[in-house]
């Protein structure tokens, strides 16, 4: 156990204090005692590092923004301990961290498992609409529906114990920081770069995974040039608690057989586990797993290749200043979302699509883009704008757009209330009319 400053995360050890260190990754809304069931054999053979992500299991209320954040306080917690080389296997939100190692600092993994992950979870409009439904009711209704979410049916009803211990682990979590997750979660999408992770990589996933199913796993195995498949039957999301067995033999399996050694081990302080070539596949065996698949053969390479790629050639007119728009459609749809703009988008023809390129480079570019005013007061302001301008048809998509930058449904009434006294009363009923609307959509849990 540990003490836990805000940029390092809340840990703890099993195992040899001599034997090389082996990560495992929390799924978002569960603590280190997910891996419960796979830690006595593991410890046999590794030092098994765990960890809690922010406000979960008890840590520190500290949110993260990203993933990318996530894995810097892991690697500040590994730093102030001496650990320098690992092995990691992590659940779905635990597996996005993973990627993220294997991308950003390939030099401290020595072997990668990702279990339940995705190159993408979902789109970014359901993470950012579970994040309004928590704002405005908190996380019961989120932890009252994981277990549908976690495990297959027949599971969760022979196993009300264990269903009810994952509601509990929900329901205890920091808002504050589930919220948070949910906001890195929906900025995730590393679909054009797994190509660059140079680490053996074992996909793990359940069959009967309905939220990040097989076919992800199947996309990450396509995309990552040494990556091997295995699919548990019988098993959802949360397949470590599911099927405990399956999994803790196939963890062994693979690193066991695929970690490779650091380019000077003498140098990590650990005792590296002996690596067997890349393209030996993970053996299973019996009917707890289906067969490994390898991915995609590559050509063996004693270093990585690189290619210095000339500087390209910027034509006078774009040395000035920079096109705003790339960034205005960032804006654009993490505030509106992904499904109104890519309606307003396809809805743009020749005549319109000028008008459409305008608002993404000049409204959402330049001024939504701005620093001088956070999106909570971008969104008062626009809410008060509308209202005062009579445009009620665009305050359905406006409104949406404050409840996902932060604003509760109670802050949205405060500033119709003021705009009734400076707006007038008849601009400000028609706005309560649209508000009580969106709002009983979309802050209502799905059933």
């Amino acid at each position: 156990m540990s003490e836990t400053p805000p940029n390092t995360l809340q840990y703890r050890f099993d195992g040899p204090e001599d034997a090389p260190v082996l990560i495992l990754g929390p799924s978002l809304g569960t603590t280190w005692h997910m891996w419960d069931r796979q830690v006595p054999e593991l410890a046999q053979q590794w030092r098994v590092f765990r960890f809690d992500l922010p406000g979960h299991g008890g840590a520190p209320a500290h949110p993260a923004g990203s993933v990318a954040e996530i894995a810097t306080r892991l690697l500040a917690t590994l730093d102030g301990l001496g650990v320098q080389r690992f092995g990691y296997a992590g659940c779905a939100f635990g597996g996005a961290v993973g990627i993220e190692l294997a991308l950003r600092h390939p030099e401290r993994l020595a072997s990668l498992a990702l279990i339940a992950a995705s190159p993408r979870f979902g789109t970014a409009d359901e993470f950012r609409q579970r994040g309004v439904i928590v704002r405005t009711n908190g996380l019961d209704p989120i932890a009252r529906s994981s277990p549908e979410r976690w495990f297959t049916g027949g599971y969760a009803a022979a196993q009300p114990a264990i269903t009810e211990w994952a509601v509990q682990m929900v329901r205890t979590t920091d808002p504050g920081c589930y919220i948070s997750a949910c906001e890195a979660l929906a900025a995730f999408d590393v679909r054009g770069e797994l190509g660059r992770v140079g680490v053996p990589t074992l996909v793990l996933v359940g069959s009967d995974d309905q939220v990040t199913g097989p076919a992800e796993a199947r996309t990450l195995v396509a995309g990552i040039p040494d990556a091997r498949l295995a699919v548990v039957p019988g098993a959802s999301h949360l397949v470590p608690v599911e099927q405990p067995a399956a999994v803790t033999d196939l963890l062994v399996r693979h690193f066991t057989t695929a970690w490779q050694a650091a380019p000077d081990a003498t140098s990590t302080g650990q005792i590296p586990v002996p690596a067997h070539p890349a393209a030996h596949p993970v053996p299973v065996s019996g009917p707890v797993a289906a067969p490994v698949q390898p991915g995609p053969a590559q050509p063996p390479q004693s270093a990585p290749i690189a290619e210095i790629a000339p500087a390209p050639v910027v034509p006078p007119q774009a040395q000035g200043r920079p096109d705003q728009y790339d960034a205005g459609l960032k804006v654009r749809r993490e505030v509106l979302g992904d499904g109104h703009v890519d309606q307003a988008l396809a809805q743009a023809d020749e005549f319109s699509g000028d008008f459409q390129e305008f608002l993404t480079r000049y409204a959402w570019g330049e001024i939504w883009d701005r620093p001088g005013l956070d999106r909570r007061s971008r969104s008062c302001v626009t809410l008060t704008a509308l209202v005062a301008g009579g445009h009620l048809d665009e305050l359905a998509p406006h409104l949406r757009a404050a409840l996902r930058n932060g604003l509760t449904p109670g802050e949205i009434k405060e500033v119709l209330l003021q705009a009734a006294v400076y707006c007038g009363v008849p601009a400000a009923n028609g706005a309560f009319r649209v508000a009580q609307q969106v709002i009983r959509e979309e802050t209502t849990p799905p059933e």
